[in-house]
């Protein structure tokens, strides 16, 4: 039994914890032996006498390999067959090895969007999706149920394969190639330092699209920014598309597996708007059906392009494996949370961030229009919406205090705007007048609180947001 006292859980999607605290070489042991004897437990219990199979990945973070290789050798030492990716890859080429090879669980070795002293411990289920919680809780459960079964390097250098070279393939299989060079358009890519690196770029490389790609080298420290895709992580990329020399900017989280993107001037383009786009792609210009499948902390867009196309809307709590449990049951042609994962019927129930990117520049190619000209159009058809989120450090400790208090408010309006109802599904939303809203999160992996809002009228987002800081501030204790 493990003399370590640390409590590892699970948040959102995997466990995620500061390096050289929490997240060190003992716990990532521990977790890989828990992850080991829940799933030799399961196939136990299934009777099935087989060995489970297991594909491991990683992704540039610091001591990511390392980590990836112990957790490796300690599968195999735990009679699982795994296989270690022979270079770090985007999250979803560890998704793309289990569906294609029929593996029975993934894990990567990735904090995805976390600021660069953060390292996590991804699971992945045996349709590459996120886990959900019958896994997660049950390897939580068996946590220091045993000692931890040690292997060698030298166990994990010999399961080595090419996950990557899979993955790309599959993504040109998905995508209509011949369209990438019925139009020049000049496309930005900005990799965050992250797993895009330049797989966009080469991809297109031999076709008419031009792509220039930023940030696409390791760095562990993420040039001082968190990989995630949001517009203050990405000032260089809002500078450069201040100029009208690229038709569109489209940028990539740590592990690869989100998407963000700036329009002309450098604006911020939110990602439930570029699940609209896409979602216009693929029923109007491929002539796609299904259903649509989007979080609570979402553009009222969504909704708004869907009804136009006779598409049913799920709304689901935020976190991938809620939205996985809706493309389980139904026909699903989009689904996408708000923080830039998306994924897509017939691909994967997995999100995709390179996938995401290639699919809005196949949309320019295929409306010879570029990104600009196709965001004014939409929003002509159907209206302009406007974004604005914040994120607040917020000590745990006020974390539960604080929701009871916005459980408890019923406002007739904030700050002048009218205020028509509430939705306490995962967290707790305002819902204002002509489709607005304001939403209060707690993020499930940092001690972070999150405020979003969005409305069509100029600064009514940034209102709603203003009041909301206030309020969790005065209650911070």
């Amino acid at each position: 039994m493990s003399t370590s006292s640390t409590k590892i859980k699970f948040g959102t999607d995997g466990w995620r914890a500061i390096m050289g605290t929490e997240y060190n070489m003992e716990n990532v042991s521990r977790m890989a032996q828990a992850f080991s004897d829940f799933i030799n437990d399961d196939f136990k219990a299934r009777g099935l006498s087989v060995k489970p199979r297991v594909a491991v990945g990683y992704d540039f973070r610091k001591d990511s390999e390392n980590f990836a290789a112990a957790v490796t050798s300690i599968l195999l030492a735990n009679k699982i067959d795994a296989v270690l990716s022979d270079r770090a890859v985007p999250t979803p080429a560890v998704s793309r090895w289990i569906v294609d090879h029929k593996y029975d669980l993934g894990i990567a070795i990735t904090a995805s969007h976390n600021p660069g002293d953060y390292n996590g411990f991804k699971v992945k289920d045996h349709n590459g999706s996120s886990a959900d919680v019958s896994i997660t809780r049950g390897i939580e459960a068996a946590l220091d149920r045993s000692p931890v079964r040690l292997g060698t390097p030298d166990d994990a250098a010999r399961v080595k394969v090419d996950l990557m070279t899979p993955y790309l393939d599959a993504l040109k299989k998905y995508l209509d190639m011949k369209s990438f060079n019925r139009h020049p358009f000049k496309v930005l890519v900005d990799s965050m330092h992250g797993m895009g690196e330049r797989h966009i770029e080469q991809i297109l490389a031999g076709t008419q699209v031009r792509v220039t790609t930023l940030r696409s080298n390791r760095d562990t420290t993420f040039g001082g920014f968190a990989p995630e895709p949001i517009a203050k992580n990405f000032p260089t990329t809002c500078e450069k598309m201040k100029s009208a020399e690229f038709s569109a900017a489209f940028i990539t989280d740590g592990d690869a597996d989100r998407i963000g993107a700036a329009r002309l001037g450098g604006i911020f383009v939110s990602p439930g708007t570029l699940l609209s786009l896409i979602m216009l792609h693929l029923a109007e210009d491929l002539g796609k059906k299904g259903d649509v499948v989007t979080t609570v902390s979402n553009t009222a867009l969504i909704y708004r392009v869907a009804r136009h196309l006779n598409l049913r809307v799920h709304e689901t709590p935020v976190g991938f494996k809620y939205i996985v449990d809706i493309m389980r049951k139904h026909d699903v042609l989009i689904a996408g949370e708000e923080s830039g994962g998306l994924a897509f019927q017939n691909y994967m129930q997995e999100r995709d961030g390179v996938l995401s990117a290639l699919l809005l520049i196949q949309m320019m190619e295929y409306r010879n229009q570029t990104f600009e000209e196709i965001l004014l159009d939409v929003e002509k058809r159907f209206g302009k919406f406007l974004y604005a989120r914040r994120d607040m450090k917020y000590p745990e400790s006020a974390k539960a205090g604080f929701l009871a208090h916005l459980q408890g408010l019923a406002p007739k309006d904030i700050d002048g705007i009218p205020c028509v109802g509430k939705n306490t599904a995962d967290g707790v939303k305002f819902l204002m007048h002509k489709d607005a809203w304001l939403l209060f999160r707690m993020s499930g992996t940092e001690p972070l609180l999150r405020v979003y809002a969005e409305s069509q009228a100029p600064g009514e987002a940034e209102t709603l947001v203003g009041w909301g800081e206030r309020l969790a501030l005065s209650l911070q204790g």
